[in-house]
């Protein structure tokens, strides 16, 4: 799991909020805007959605594992 996280955040890993990558995935699934998305708003939405953004890096993990099996 936290190999997709050490990923996901390649090139701003102090600064997560500012990746467009997990800006977009923000943007994509849940609908915030990600010109709209700070420090503040950032750590509020992965509290918030923190079960949901757990068992979506469970998946993450399951299919890299997967991927590497088979």
């Amino acid at each position: 799991m936290i190999g997709f996280l050490w990923h996901a955040s390649r090139g701003y890993r102090l600064t997560p909020w500012r990746s467009p990558y997990l800006l977009w995935r923000i943007e994509t699934y849940w609908g915030l805007h990600a010109e709209r998305v700070g420090f503040k708003e950032f750590w509020g939405f992965v509290w918030a959605r923190r079960r949901e953004l757990y068992r979506f890096l469970q998946w993450a993990e399951r299919m890299r594992l997967t991927t590497l099996s088979g």
